[in-house]
């Protein structure tokens, strides 16, 4: 059993302190020891954190020493004066000492204006992190977008700097962007700053984090002082974002917190988002589908499959690996694959009237990662977006996959998995090749990148390849529909080829 100290210093209003603490309360504690410590901090001593000691095992609710300003926050903002913060300060270093004294494996500092969701502890002991906090969204101020309180340096730069020379403002915007979309889909990411929400490692207290001031370093807050500190000491910080929690940040985003729990399923009662996995297949039972459909198996909860007049007995293959997943299967009686959109069109219609919450369009010869297995059920619960981004790599070997000029499909992330909306008019590139998997009209929806990669194993054998070749040559000759080089590109005896890394 690992023994966790959740610490907060508290100054807070009654309606959202009730909610922080009946959150605390409903926390999972599989395979852990929960002992609280709350610095009371109020005027006068709180009825509800002594109502929360009484009603609980180990907890201690000890009076603030520091007096201070009158902390100030309104509908507006919050402003925190000088003194104010390096109180708050002190008093996280405290939980810091009593924690290392008495040798618990973990310190979990909180605010008293989030609402945890329950599995919050639990998973962020499960992840093996020194440091990590769950990413929450908060309106600063009014007139903002919600911002996460994870950032990659500095005061709150929120992107990626650039390479020994100063960024273009569009640029700035640009990987801005890419860094708050990252932080909208479930996964653990490196950041440079982070608080409010942290789970400390018995290893990282023994390496002496504190949140004490750095004398010359012209940063505001103490977190960010923390965090420098951290980084000197080889620390490394991480964001998760599987449990967001909700930030009450004003009083009048208190009716929002049911709709959160919703959304993230705090009772775990919801059903399930059903997910339908659509996949086009001709003559494939030799190649890769068995593999590819084995795994699909592990996180779809229905597949269809069109089958373009196959003549091999790739039917039979989809029927054997598909006995025990809901399945349907549609074989076309003359091949259509000169006139790609109609079989695009086809597909779609086929996975939409499996009436699911998401479309998930796969070739026969493209694997997730191991990991979409654990993952898939976040994204599918996601309430922040409609459209998942992945990069596709397209593996030359076993081993290595390609890139160059004309290979770098990688680089860039598109879309595979849509949220199903039965109300929308979809419309589609109307070209007999290359006319996309998706409908074209998705661009409005909210879009996400995940860092799950695909891998796609089309290319992986000569013998694929030279097939691949001579379709080409003979579907698109005068390469209307695609890249006269990049077809040419597939014959290249000496391809420029990287290794394949397993994601950590």
């Amino acid at each position: 059993m690992k023994r966790v100290l959740i610490a907060s210093p508290i100054k807070q209003k009654p309606a959202i302190l009730t909610e922080f603490l009946a959150c605390l309360q409903a926390l999972d504690r599989t395979g852990l020891i929960l002992t609280f410590i709350f610095i009371d901090d109020h005027d006068s001593p709180s009825i509800a954190l002594q109502q929360f000691a009484a009603a609980n095992h180990g907890v201690t609710v000890l009076p603030g020493t520091e007096r201070s300003q009158t902390y100030r926050c309104n509908e507006q903002t919050h402003y925190w004066q000088e003194d104010i913060v390096w109180k708050v300060a002190k008093y996280k270093d405290y939980f810091i000492q009593l924690a290392c004294e008495e040798q618990y494996d973990y310190l979990f500092l909180v605010d008293s204006d989030l609402a945890l969701h329950p599995k919050t502890i639990t998973h962020l002991v499960s992840l093996g992190k020194d440091l990590v906090s769950e990413v929450y969204w908060t309106q600063w101020e009014k007139e903002l977008i919600p911002l996460p309180q994870v950032w990659l340096g500095g005061q709150y730069r929120l992107h990626e700097p650039g390479a020994g020379e100063p960024l273009t403002e569009e640029e700035t915007g640009k990987r801005q962007r890419e860094f708050i979309h990252k932080l909208h889909c479930p996964g653990t990411f490196r950041v440079g700053g982070l608080g409010a929400c942290t789970l400390l490692s018995k290893e990282a207290l023994a390496a002496g984090v504190s949140f004490r001031r750095i004398d010359n370093l012209d940063l505001v807050g103490e977190d960010r002082h923390f965090c420098v500190r951290a980084a000197v000491l080889g620390l490394e910080l991480y964001a998760d974002t599987y449990y967001p929690p909700y930030h009450m940040y004003r009083e009048s985003e208190l009716p929002g917190l049911l709709l959160h729990k919703e959304h993230y399923d705090y009772q775990e009662s919801r059903p399930s988002p059903r997910l339908t996995l659509a996949m086009l297949v001709r003559n494939e039972s030799a190649r890769y589908l068995e593999k590819v459909l084995t795994h699909a198996a592990s996180y779809a909860d229905q597949i269809v499959i069109l089958d373009d007049a196959s003549t091999d007995n790739t039917i039979e293959v989809c029927r054997h690996c598909l006995a025990n997943t809901p399945h349907q299967i549609v074989v076309n009686s003359e091949a259509g694959f000169h006139n790609e959109i109609m079989l695009r069109k086809q597909l779609w219609d086929m996975a939409a009237a499996t009436k699911p919450d998401w479309i998930l369009i796969l070739d026969a010869d493209e694997t997730f990662e191991d990991n979409i297995i654990q993952l898939m059920p976040f994204l599918l619960r996601n309430p922040q977006a409609d459209i998942y981004h992945f990069r596709l790599y397209d593996m030359w070997s076993k081993t290595h996959y390609r890139e160059d000029s004309y290979w770098q499909a990688h680089l860039h992330y598109r879309p595979f998995l849509v949220r199903y909306q039965a109300d929308y008019e979809y419309s589609w590139q109307e070209t007999p090749q290359h006319c996309g998997r998706f409908p074209l009209n998705l661009a409005h929806l909210r879009g996400v990148p995940c860092q799950t990669r695909l891998q796609h194993w089309g290319w992986s054998r000569p013998v694929d390849r030279l097939d691949k070749y001579y379709r080409y040559k003979r579907l698109d000759p005068n390469a209307l529909y695609g890249n006269k080089e990049q077809y040419q590109s597939i014959l290249d005896p000496k391809p420029n080829l990287i290794k394949w890394q397993d994601s950590n």
